[in-house]
């Protein structure tokens, strides 16, 4: 395990601490980062929402929803 000093903002700090609590902040950033460093956590959630049919169906739904959305100038 390594040591990482961050500064945030004096609001951030205090949300964190009001949201997380005191002692947990780092447990708290070390597994919202894990995702975006460590592939194989990355793959895995990617695998997971694939598997999941209904949000698979939403997301066409929505990609298809856009279609209208585009300008077409002849």
């Amino acid at each position: 395990m390594k040591k990482l000093t961050i500064t945030v903002d004096d609001d951030v700090y205090a949300g964190l601490q009001a949201q997380i609590g005191p002692g947990r902040i780092s447990r708290f950033v070390n597994d919202l980062v894990r995702p975006f460093v460590d592939e194989a956590s990355l793959e895995s959630g990617y695998r997971d929402m694939a598997a999941d049919r209904e949000r698979e169906r939403e997301a066409d739904e929505w990609c298809e929803g856009l279609i209208g959305d585009v300008i077409v100038d002849d």
